[in-house]
């Protein structure tokens, strides 16, 4: 992932074409080693390739995940039981952390 946010660095710098020497470069102004090997395949993938391009597609990629909370409660429906059992568990917890300020406000 580094070596990717260098060269994309790189590319909005307008270097269109940056080598694996830039992306060094730029890891190594922050302190991070780079790791020949990743970075080699990084630049053999993105070589030749629009970036502007890349992005939008990846974009519309992303566009078809599914994200929130609807993996969640699937889970926890599978879960049956289980799942029934920690939400009382943790609506302890709160009871008892409601406790320690021992009637003392913080503006009070």
């Amino acid at each position: 992932m580094k070596h990717l946010a260098a060269y994309l660095l790189l590319a909005l710098a307008g270097n269109e074409s940056p080598s694996a020497a830039d992306i060094k470069a730029v890891l190594s102004s922050v302190g991070i080693d780079a790791d020949s090997e990743r970075l080699d395949k990084v630049v053999a993938e993105l070589q030749g390739k629009d970036i502007q391009e890349l992005i939008a597609e990846g974009s519309s990629k992303l566009a078809s995940v599914p994200s929130g909370g609807a993996a969640a409660a699937g889970g926890a429906a599978a879960a049956g039981g289980a799942a029934e059992a920690a939400p009382a568990e943790e609506k302890e917890e709160e009871k008892e952390e409601s406790d320690d300020d021992m009637g003392f406000g913080l503006f009070d």
